[in-house]
C-alpha cells in the first residue's frame, strides 16, 4: 500500500508537468515547486523555530484563520510560515500578514519531507480538515514535533475505515491531537483505536462570524445595484451559470452579482455568452449610467471579494453542487441571508445543518431553483430562514478558544 501510495504522488506529479503547458493552475502549481527547497533554504532563517500552519487551498486557509490571528494576537514574537498545496490558496495569500513566510508544499515525498522540516524547524505544526501527508507527518514524528489536525471531520466511507486500507490507518496514528468538527468523527477514530482525538468544532465559524463586522463597501457594487433586490452567486461553475441564466429570465426585477470559481478569460467570456448585458467589475469606470442601470448581472472578475459581497444580497446561490461539492456556505449564511446550492451537499456538515433548520435549500434543477426563490420572495418565509441562517453560525462559534486553550496548556506557545 506504501508503494500504491508513493505511486500515486509520483503519477500526480507527472501529470501536471505534462499538462502544465497548456493549464494554467497545473503551470502555476509546477513553478511554484520548482527548486523550492533551494529557495526555502535560502529564505529562512536558520535557527528559529517556526509553527507551521498546512492548508490545502483557500478555503482551508479561512478555516485556519482564526488560529493564526489568536497566535498573532496574543503571541507577536512567534514565527509562522504557512505552506498550501494548491494553486487556488498559495496564489491569493501568499502575501498574508499573518504569516512570516508562505510556500507551496514540496511534493511528498521522503526526501523532500525530512529535508523541509528540518529547513523550517517547526514548533508545532498544525494541518486543517482533510490534508494527510504520509512522509511529512513521519519525518515531524520522527523529531517528536507535535501535529495537530484541526477541524477534522471523517465519514465511514473514508478509505480510512476500510479493512484493508491499513497504511492509512497508521498515517492517521502519527497525529499527536484531532481537534473535530463533530462527535461522529470523534468515534469513527475511537472505532479504529486512535482515542487521542476531542470535539471542539469547526474553526470556520470563528472567522465567518466577523465577517459582517469587517467586511469592505464596494461602491461598484452598491452602485449596481440601486436599490433593487440582489442575488449573490458565489463560486459558480458552468451547470450553476446555466440554471441562474433561466432564474434571472423569470425575475427581471432582481439583479445578480455573479463572483464566479474560475476568473480565466475564457471562463468570463462564457458567462457573457449567457448574459451578454453583463458588466465586468474590472472594466467597471468605463460604463455610462444607463448602462450599469439596465444590467442585470455584474461579474465579479478577481479573487477575494466574495466575502463581502453577501452583504449586499437578500439570498444567496453557493455554486459547486453539481460538480465534485459545494463552495462555502457559511460565508453567507454569517450575514443573515437564505443559501441555495446544487445536490451535491453530503461532504458538508454545515450544509446539512443549514436545510435542517431551515435556511439552506438544495436544488437539482432550474425548475427546483425556481421554487425555492418564488419561496424566499415571501417575507414571512424568507426573514425567519435568514435569522435561523445568522444565528446558526452565531452559535457555533468557540472552536478557535478550545484549540488556544490546548496550545496554552501544553505549552506550545510562549
Amino acid at each position: 500500500m506504501r508503494f500504491l501510495y508513493q505511486l500515486s504522488i509520483f503519477l500526480y506529479g507527472l501529470l501536471l508537468r505534462l499538462i502544465a503547458p497548456f493549464h494554467p493552475k497545473a503551470k502555476l502549481w509546477v513553478a511554484g515547486r520548482k527548486g523550492l527547497l533551494k529557495r526555502i533554504e535560502q529564505t529562512v532563517e536558520k535557527g528559529q523555530e517556526y509553527i507551521w500552519f498546512h492548508f490545502a487551498s483557500l478555503g482551508e486557509f479561512e478555516q485556519g484563520r482564526a488560529v493564526m490571528e489568536q497566535i498573532k494576537a496574543k503571541y507577536p514574537s512567534e514565527k509562522i510560515i504557512v505552506t498550501f498545496f494548491s494553486p487556488s490558496g498559495y496564489e491569493v495569500r501568499k502575501n498574508t500578514a499573518l504569516a512570516d513566510y508562505v510556500f507551496y508544499l514540496p511534493e511528498d515525498t521522503a526526501r523532500n519531507a525530512e529535508r523541509f522540516v528540518e529547513l523550517i524547524n517547526p514548533k508545532f505544526a498544525v494541518f486543517t480538515k482533510y490534508e494527510y501527508w504520509y512522509f511529512y507527518f513521519r519525518a515531524l514524528k520522527r523529531r517528536q514535533i507535535r501535529l495537530l489536525m484541526i477541524s477534522a471531520i471523517f465519514r465511514e466511507n473514508q478509505l480510512f475505515f476500510k479493512q484493508y486500507a491499513r497504511f492509512y490507518r497508521n498515517i492517521l496514528k502519527l497525529v499527536s491531537y484531532f481537534f473535530t468538527q463533530n462527535m461522529e468523527s470523534v468515534h469513527l477514530l475511537k472505532w479504529i483505536g486512535i482515542s487521542n482525538a476531542g470535539l471542539a468544532g469547526d474553526t470556520r465559524f470563528d472567522r465567518v462570524v466577523e465577517l459582517p463586522k469587517e467586511h469592505k463597501d464596494i461602491p461598484e457594487v452598491k452602485a449596481f445595484a440601486n436599490n433593487h433586490p440582489v442575488l449573490v452567486a458565489g463560486s459558480t461553475w458552468p451547470a450553476d451559470e446555466v440554471l441562474l441564466k433561466e432564474l434571472l429570465e423569470k425575475h427581471k426585477t432582481w439583479k445578480m452579482v455573479l463572483a464566479p470559481h474560475e476568473i480565466h478569460e475564457e471562463h468570463i467570456l462564457q458567462i457573457l455568452k449567457l448574459f451578454p448585458n453583463a458588466l465586468r467589475f474590472s472594466q467597471f469606470n468605463t460604463y455610462s449610467n444607463s448602462q450599469i442601470a439596465q444590467a442585470p448581472v455584474l461579474i465579479i472578475d478577481n479573487i477575494g471579494m466574495l466575502s463581502s459581497l453577501y452583504a449586499f444580497g437578500q439570498i444567496a446561490y453557493i455554486g459547486g453542487g453539481f460538480g465534485v461539492g459545494i463552495h462555502n456556505t457559511l460565508e453567507a449564511a454569517t450575514y443573515g441571508i437564505p443559501v441555495v446550492f446544487g445536490p451535491k451537499y453530503e461532504k458538508f456538515q454545515e450544509a446539512k445543518d443549514l436545510i435542517e433548520i431551515g435556511a439552506g435549500f438544495s436544488i437539482s434543477n432550474a425548475e427546483e431553483l425556481n421554487q425555492v426563490f418564488n419561496a424566499m420572495l415571501v417575507e414571512a418565509k424568507r426573514i425567519p430562514a435568514a435569522t435561523a441562517a445568522k444565528n446558526y453560525v452565531q452559535q457555533r462559534a468557540g472552536a478557535t478558544q478550545i484549540i488556544m486553550k490546548y496550545l496554552e496548556t501544553e505549552k506550545l506557545l510562549k
